[in-house]
């Protein structure tokens, strides 16, 4: 299967719209029926970390997510452009501290990169330029659709 590539404006609203995409993706990539609630979840609060991190630093950028299911994997990466620190991205988690050294909340932040390394076989977050990736993959199986 070729990739799926999708890109939407920064709004909660449309996370929903990701995550039924992504499972729809996976199923038909082969996903066994008993990780797509894995993959859905793990698409979620990628794609709601990448739209808060947008509203907050480049509302006007779009969240892009790729959907690659080929082979024995199928892949997720979901991409925030935001010019701005790891915003409690950073992988391992990172405490985060503002300016003054007190904490800045980051407990959300690290909780859902937890969330998503809990859910997803395999989960990778790297920098691209100005943003982040989070990479996540899990087993599918080869079959034609």
């Amino acid at each position: 299967m070729a990739t799926v590539e999708m890109t939407f404006t920064p709004l909660p609203a449309h996370v929903r719209t990701a995550r039924l995409v992504a499972t729809a993706v996976a199923r038909r990539s082969g996903v066994p029926e008993a990780l797509l609630d894995e993959v859905r979840l793990a698409v979620g609060e990628a794609c709601s970390r990448a739209v808060e991190v947008h509203q907050e630093h480049c509302p006007g950028e779009p969240v892009r997510v790729a959907l690659t299911g080929a082979g024995e994997r199928f892949e997720v990466v979901v991409t925030n452009t935001a010019a701005a620190g790891d915003d409690g991205m950073a992988w391992p988690p990172q405490p985060a501290t503002g300016p003054d050294g007190r904490d800045r909340a980051a407990l959300p932040a690290q909780l859902g990169l937890a969330v998503i390394a809990g859910l997803a076989d395999d989960v990778q977050v790297s920098r691209n330029g100005n943003g982040l990736s989070i990479r996540m993959s899990w087993p599918s199986g080869t079959h034609a659709g």
